[in-house]
């Protein structure tokens, strides 16, 4: 043998042992490309807090105590912890991705969750589309392929769900049931979520500075009226801002009958006996809570004329410009808004509209502020009663809105859809529903603003990030709220103190693995106002500032 073969037989040798022991060494479980054989990734706790509790607000500090515990701790007791993080705004994205984005910019189109259904493309004007996620934790979806589209007009869903072109759609009129109820090849689909809509004004704003012209405007529009002519059967003129299926909220007197004499006077005596001139704004979005809007306006504009000789300019504003000046404070006129329950407790619908941080209302009363916050305070909502109907009393005395109605809703889906629902709180959920194809087509009524749903309150932004977005508990079908992310949370006997075990194995849909400090970065994000990534869309993030008394770490002005 050559020397020449003697030693390529030996590079070849080599070469073959060299692969030979890179494969091994991939296959050794626990260690990744580069690193020494043997060593494991260590994990580094990740914490935020504020100084100390002044700022006001509920949340001291979040910490990962290990892998998979997070611990909050909070400056007050928190009864509606749990209720709270069933709420899809506070679903969890991955600490890295939230860094990559910084917040902001692409997480805004593309979530990166744990649920069902992945974000496959969002086709501005026209869809959104989502794929199964083969690596989902739970569950797998039936459908492979899952497609939200939408229209503003109950008429156009219908026409779509008749023709097949869809499967599932959002609010359909009291006349659309009738036409649903008539077709065996359809079912209607009730929407039991409690709802309240109502007329704002804001206080700064003259002449609703005076309590007089609030109060009168309060006797003076004939609720009944709106709910005979635009409101399905069953909906009822509001006696409480809350509805009384939530526990404990239509305690104390109810809301103030049509009074057109009372009503006149109290307008004549604050300096406006022939009236005054001003706006009712309003976005063209229908809601369960205003299945009619535009009609519902008309109505309202007819009636202070009519009524009060106030004369109101009907104007239609584009819906995210909308929430964002109305939710701000920023409308001088009136303005009809509504809101859907998002978990079953009182503070849902009072501690986020009457809360000393809203400015939504114009200036706030300590007068309905401050029960609230003792009462959010107590466990047991029936020991808390008293203090709910000290809160509703106030409301009723200072007229920051005016509460109209409590609506009954309705959606509609193909007869062949299996696992159809509809929970009273949060959307649909979707990977429950077989639609015996492979796509599931749902429509509802606007284009989602971002997908960011951490900073967005709009509920078609909602619906569909929750067919992306997971948080430690989640809302069934049912209303009850159960564990998704997290096992278990568990609260101190003074329930300042929540330890929350996460589920272990529970993969992203970029492929990394969740753990505690992801859970620590999505609320550091949230609501601590000094974090690099408190970006978001709007910079609002009312939820995370209004269901937690506030955001931390706020710079002074």
């Amino acid at each position: 043998m050559s020397k020449k073969i003697f030693y390529l037989l030996i590079a070849l040798l080599m070469i073959g042992a060299l692969v030979l022991g890179a494969c091994k060494a991939a296959e050794e479980p626990g260690e990744e490309p580069g690193e020494e054989p043997g060593e494991e990734l260590v994990f580094e706790p990740m914490s935020f807090g504020a100084e100390n509790c002044d700022y006001g607000g509920k949340v001291l500090k979040v910490s990962s105590l290990d892998q998979y515990t997070v611990e909050f701790q909070l400056c007050k007791p928190d009864p509606a912890f749990i209720a709270k993080m069933a709420f899809n705004v506070f679903a969890i994205q991955p600490s890295e991705y939230i860094a990559e984005t910084g917040g902001t910019g692409d997480i805004l189109e593309a979530p990166v969750g744990t649920g069902a259904y992945k974000l496959e493309a969002w086709n501005r004007g026209d869809s959104i589309v989502y794929t199964k996620f083969d690596d989902y934790w739970g569950e797998p979806a039936y459908a492979d392929t899952l497609v939200f589209r939408w229209s503003t007009e109950s008429a156009a869903r219908l026409l779509e769900l008749q023709s097949g072109t869809v499967d599932y759609i959002t609010n359909i009129t009291e006349e659309d049931i009738a036409v649903v109820e008539a077709d065996p090849d359809l079912q209607v689909v009730p929407l039991p979520a409690p709802n309240i809509m109502y007329l704002a004004m804001t206080n700064t704003f003259e002449p609703f500075d005076q309590l007089d012209v609030r109060k009168a405007i309060a006797l003076g529009i004939d609720r009944q009226r709106i709910v005979e002519n635009f409101y399905p059967s069953g909906s009822e003129v509001a006696s409480h801002f809350t509805p009384c299926a939530i526990p404990g909220g239509c305690e104390g007197e109810e809301w103030y009958d049509f009074d057109l004499e009372a009503a006149q006077a109290l307008l004549a005596d604050a300096g406006y006996p022939d009236g005054f001139e001003t706006a009712i704004y309003y976005r063209d979005v229908y809601r369960d809570y205003l299945p009619r809007p535009g009609d519902v306006a008309v109505e309202i504009q007819t009636q202070l004329k009519e009524n009060l000789n106030i004369d109101a300019e009907v104007i239609v504003m584009e819906s995210g410009e909308f929430i964002d000046e109305s939710t701000n404070g920023r409308l001088d006129g009136f303005y009809l808004l509504g809101w859907t329950g998002d978990y079953p407790h009182p503070t849902n619908f009072l501690d986020f509209h009457f809360s000393e941080q809203n400015p939504q209302f114009g200036d706030v009363f300590p007068e309905i502020y401050e029960p609230l916050v003792e009462a959010s305070q107590i466990q047991d909502t029936n020991e808390a009663l008293d203090l709910y109907a000290e809160a509703n009393d106030a409301i009723r005395q200072l007229v920051p809105m005016i509460p109209v109605v409590h609506s009954t809703a309705a959606y509609a889906a193909t007869a062949s859809l299996e696992g159809v629902n509809n929970p009273p709180f949060g959307a649909p959920i979707m990977s429950l529903i077989d639609p015996g194809k492979d796509t599931l087509v749902f429509m509802q009524n606007a284009e989602p603003i971002s997908l960011f749903c951490a900073d967005e309150t709009d509920g078609e932004s909602l619906s569909a990030c929750q067919q992306v977005l997971e948080g430690l508990y989640r809302y069934n079908t049912e209303g009850r709220a159960e564990p998704a992310l997290a096992k278990e949370c568990v609260a101190n006997d003074d329930l300042t103190v929540w330890t929350c075990t996460l589920q272990e194995g529970v993969k992203f849909h970029d492929g990394s693995m969740l753990d505690a400090n992801d859970v620590v970065a999505t609320f550091g994000a949230g609501i601590d106002a000094s974090n690099p990534y408190h970006v978001g869309n709007t910079g609002a993030w009312e939820y995370y500032s209004y269901l937690w008394d506030g955001l931390m770490n706020v710079p002074e002005e």
